[in-house]
Parts: structure tokens; sequence; C-alpha cells
């Protein structure tokens, strides 16, 4: 029975597209149907563009500066323990204070991480260590202040362990965290830059079944225009063009951001390497022996990766405050080699025009400018993507619509002249 039914109805169909009116109906139900059909993939693809837009905007961006964070305020620990070991017994209060916020900057910016990814992701290790270890390498920076204030120098060996467990574990981890999130922010700002080619294709392909439609009502009826497929024509133009300068507008804006965000990282890589160099001249000069080598190479490796890293950055007087780094370090360590500690130590923590401290905090204030101006127009390039499609969805669907309808309602005029 179901096979005879269906063997009627194909009867049926086959009857009805032989007629013109059947081919006319059919053409009505087929433009309409695609109408509908690339209204729906291209409103689908704007809106996916748009979401993945707002997670980046609203979780991505967010969770890689807080990796970022994690990894600076870190290295800023160390070197800034290291150098208010330097201090002796009464250690600078500013040092002191700057040491704590880096420790509540560290631990609250690892907090949001940890409140972000799952502890069941590929991250989960570099998590757990650092919210492990962290308290470890506080707890070691407390028993050696407390024996330098005592002037016991044992206290020079709990911070060289302390900051081994740094360098050795904590950066590390926070490096990973931190490179992970900037790739996922990059490889987001990729993917949202990519024009929908396929959603345009399939645009222009309904533009084309139109002028063919136009054609053969004008080969059937000999008039020339068809209001409904006239209407369905401008608004399906009207919604391709729409797609598209939006689109456009989105590729301009997320290339600006990827250009913003790799100066972003070129920035914080700065940064970092600068911390870890003054974490090894200031604990050079802790060893006081042939330890202090160690460091010393450190230093210098630090140094020429920073000045590349500089090379590339756009921070100011950055590169002027570094020369002035390099000459305070290099009359440091000559102090140092020639037996006089203290004058090494008081070049290493002045503040005036000589002193190394001087000219890292400056080259540091440059390049946090500089971070902060990178991130705001990396913030700012997506913020822009994201409003260029704001209302498209809508504007899309609405079109369609109004085409589907312009098509059946176009066609249906000249089925009346049938009857």
């Amino acid at each position: 029975m179901r096979s005879r039914a269906r063997s009627a109805l194909q009867r049926r169909a086959l009857n009805l597209a032989r007629t013109t009116p059947g081919r006319l109906t059919l053409l009505a139900l087929a433009l309409a149907g695609l109408s509908l059909l690339v209204g729906l993939l291209t409103a689908q693809s704007v809106q996916r563009r748009t979401d993945a837009l707002s997670v980046l905007a609203d979780q991505t961006e967010p969770l890689a500066y807080a990796a970022q964070e994690v990894y600076r305020a870190m290295a800023d620990a160390d070197a800034t323990a290291a150098s208010a070991f330097l201090s002796g017994g009464v250690e600078s209060p500013q040092l002191r204070q700057r040491y704590e916020d880096d420790i509540a900057r560290a631990s609250s910016a690892l907090s949001a991480a940890t409140d972000a990814l799952t502890r069941a992701g590929p991250l989960a290790d570099e998590i757990d260590t650092l919210a492990q270890q962290l308290p470890v390498y506080t707890g070691l920076v407390e028993t050696a202040r407390v024996h330098n204030r005592q002037g016991n120098p044992v206290g020079a060996a709990y911070l060289r362990e302390a900051s081994e467990l740094m360098r050795g574990t904590l950066l590390p981890a926070a490096h990973d965290l931190h490179r992970a999130q900037s790739d996922a922010t990059a490889s987001e700002l990729a993917a949202a830059g990519v024009l929908p080619w396929t959603e345009l294709l399939l645009g222009g392909v309904l533009l084309s079944a139109l002028a063919g439609a136009q054609r053969y009502l004008f080969l059937t009826s000999n008039r020339l225009l068809n209001i409904g497929l006239v209407v369905a024509s401008a608004a399906s133009v009207i919604a391709l063009m729409w797609s598209l300068v939006a689109s456009l507008v989105v590729v301009a804006d997320t290339g600006a951001g990827q250009t913003a965000a790799r100066q972003v990282d070129v920035l914080a890589q700065a940064r970092i390497t600068t911390l870890s160099a003054r974490g090894d001249e200031t604990l050079a000069l802790v060893t006081r022996g042939g330890g202090a080598t160690a460091y010393e190479d450190g230093y210098r490796r630090l140094d020429g990766e920073l000045e590349e890293l500089l090379a590339q950055a756009h921070a100011g007087d950055a590169g002027e405050h570094h020369r002035r780094w390099q000459r305070a370090h290099a009359m440091l360590r000559a102090a140092d080699d020639r037996g006089d500690w203290e004058g090494a130590v008081d070049l290493a923590l002045g503040t005036g025009s000589e002193g190394a401290a001087s000219a890292f905090d400056a080259l540091d204030r440059d390049l946090v400018d500089a971070l902060v101006a990178a991130r705001t127009e990396a913030n700012g390039a997506v913020a822009s993507a994201r409003g260029a499609l704001g209302g498209a969805v809508d504007v899309v669907a609405f079109l369609s619509a109004i085409a589907a309808f312009a098509c059946l309602a176009g066609v249906w005029q000249r089925l009346k002249e049938y009857r």
C-alpha cells in the first residue's frame, strides 16, 4: 500500500512539473527555501563569530593576562626578595612592600586562572605545581629574611634555595601557563579574522538563482521585471553586502588585534626577562663566592635576550634606560671584582643616575606603560570587531524572510494568470 501511494504521489509530482503552473509552483518553493537556507547558514555563521569574539574578550584574553600576571609577579618577587636581602638586617620598607604585593598579585591571578581552567585539563600539572610550591617559596624567603635580620650567614643559603625553587619549578610552570594562554588568544584572533567564504558563495548562488528565475519568467510571461523577485534580489543583495562589509571590518580589526597581541607578548617577555636579569644581578652579590659566576653568566645571557626583545618592542625610552642599566651593572661588577662589595651593593641598590636600581625601575616603568597601551589596543580591536557584527544576525534573518516571502508573492502573481 505504501509503495502504491508513493508511486501515485510521484506521478502527480511529475505531472505537475510538466505544466507551467506546476513549474512555477516548484520554482517559488525552491527560491523561498533557498532564501531561507542561505539566511539561516549566514545568520549561524555570524552568530558563531560573535560568540567566538565574546569568548575571546570575556574569557580567553583576561585569562591570558592572568597567566601573564602570575609569571611576571613571581619573577618580580624573586628579584625583589634578593634586592631586599642586600639591604642587610634593616631591609627597605619599599622593597618589602613590593615583594608582598607581588606575592599577593601572583596568588590572586593564580586563583583566577584556576577558576577558569579545569584541573582535568592539559594545564592541570602546571596549576597544581604553582599552587603547591608558591607557599614553599614564600616560607624559604621568610626564613632567609629572619636569619638576615639576625646577621646569620645561613640566610643567604635559604635565599638561594628559594630562588632555585622559583627558577627551576615555579617560573617554568608559570611560563607554560602563560605560553598556552597567549597562544590560545592568538589562535582565536586568527580564526575570527577569516572571511566566511562558504556563506558568501551561497549568497552568490542565491542571487544567480534569482537572476535565472527572472529570465525564466521573462521568457514565459514576456514581462521584463517581476516585482517580487526584484524585492527578493534587493533583500538578498543587502544581506550579502551587510555580511561582507561586517566581515571585512572584523578581518581588519582582528588583524590589528593580532598585531597588538604580538606586541603584548613581546613586551611581556621583555619585562619578565628584565626581572629575571635583575634577580641574577642581585643574587650574584648575595652569593659572594664561586656561585656568583653562574648568576653573572645568567645575567649576561638574559641581558642579550632583553636587547633583542627591546629591538622588537616599542616602549618609549626603554632602550636608553637599558643601556644606562648596562653601564651601572658594569660599574658594580668592577667594584665587586676589586673587593669593594659594599660599593657594589650601593651601586646595585642606588637610586641615583648611576644606580642599577634606578635604571632598572625606569626600564620596568617603560615596559609597563607600553604593555598597558598594547593591551588596550588589542582589547579595543576585539571590541570594534564585536561591534561590527552587532545586529547582523537579526538583519540577515529579517532580510532572508523578506526574500522568501517576496519570491512566493512574485511567482504567485504569475500563477494567478493561469486561473
